[in-house]
């Protein structure tokens, strides 16, 4: 599939099963992992296909054709792992902005990829939900993404989110419509809206939040990507162009992550006590 940041390429949980007894909600970043050294929620912007294309004198379509490739790499090295979900940002909102044959051939990839894939992910265990504003869409892909979806939807092994025509600035402020019109309608009052009924009106909020996001590409920002959800996750950036990703790298960022202490505001001697019940940081003592 396609880009979605400044140059961002193309593409493709185990939805957390109940809360535990007496603990956070499971999309709470609070709740107990399985694994605290392995996060449970991969985030991820697929960067670099148009330099990797530039530097080999080819055409910019050709390395989002490449970094398809890549997407089956990230989604292999996940389900290995036995991470539970994964969001990748396939197609940004500002994307649209793009010379339009490069747009027209980021579609045509997207179909391509939604008509190759699909029963191969479904035959994997893989549920696949797509997250963004469809109606820029031509309503065959919109057909395609649904077919995607309703196929799916029963697979429990890996979550997979794609990220198309998606801005974080948009997905709050669509958050914070939906609570204006139950304002409106009666069904709830304005001292009602906090952080969590706002929260609860963001893209994939039935599923635990980001633990680790990795860039590829060498750029350090998050260019408008799950703005909310990212709001304890763990960064990690790395030079390597997502045509190039490999099994090296994920588990590269998988040793940083496990490196880190998660704190969530509190300090480290809290953690280590355990004295708050649900929270942990990863694996460091």
């Amino acid at each position: 599939m396609g880009p979605a940041s400044d140059d961002p390429p193309a593409p493709a949980p185990r939805p957390a099963a109940g809360s535990p007894p007496n603990g956070p909600p499971l999309n709470d970043p609070r709740a107990p992992r399985p694994d605290a050294a392995l996060p449970q929620h991969l985030a991820v912007i697929m960067d670099g296909n148009g330099r990797w294309a530039a530097r080999r004198r080819r055409p910019r379509a050709i390395g989002h054709r490449a970094g398809a490739r890549a997407v089956n790499t990230c989604i292999d090295f996940c389900l290995e792992q036995g991470i539970g979900v994964l969001t990748l940002f396939a197609f940004s909102s500002e994307n649209w902005g793009r010379p339009e044959d490069e747009v027209g051939a980021l579609m045509k990839l997207f179909i391509a990829a939604l008509d190759r894939e699909v029963e191969e992910l479904h035959r994997r265990g893989v549920r696949v939900r797509f997250i963004g504003e469809r109606g820029r869409f031509s309503a065959d892909i919109r057909t395609r993404m649904q077919a995607a979806e309703s196929l799916t939807a029963g697979n429990a092994r890996l979550a997979l989110n794609i990220a198309a025509s998606y801005g974080g600035r948009q997905d709050i402020a669509a958050a914070a419509r939906s609570l204006a019109q139950d304002v409106a309608d009666g069904k709830l009052r304005p001292d009602q809206i906090d952080e969590a009924a706002l929260g609860a009106r963001v893209a994939l909020a039935d599923l635990p939040p980001p633990d680790l996001f990795i860039r590829t590409g060498g750029d350090c920002r998050i260019s408008n990507f799950l703005l909310w959800q990212l709001a304890y996750t763990e960064l990690w950036f790395t030079e390597t162009l997502w045509p190039e990703l490999d099994a090296t790298t994920l588990h590269e960022a998988i040793r940083a992550y496990a490196g880190r202490e998660r704190r969530f505001g509190l300090t480290g001697e809290q953690i280590a006590d355990r004295a708050v019940p649900g929270i942990q940081g990863s694996a460091r003592p």
